[in-house]
């Protein structure tokens, strides 16, 4: 379970600082024989504030909270 709390909080905290999870995706332009062009493309994942909070404070009460689960 911890290491869902771990990622939960690091989600949450991406969310809450930048936004979005941003990556780089590259994709053939050209392709003539020998010769090949390649363009990358940075490219955002918006996640919403309200969703890195919730991400935030479901790992910290997965981290921190009751060891037990209510019965």
């Amino acid at each position: 379970m911890k290491p869902l709390g771990y990622v939960l909080v690091a989600v949450g905290v991406i969310a809450l600082l930048y936004g979005g999870i941003s990556y780089n995706k590259e994709h053939t332009v050209i392709d003539l024989g020998s010769i090949k062009a390649t363009a990358t493309e940075q490219k955002t994942f918006p996640i919403s504030p309200i969703i890195g909070g919730i991400a935030l404070l479901g790992g910290l009460y997965i981290l921190i909270g009751p060891k037990k689960l209510p019965a």
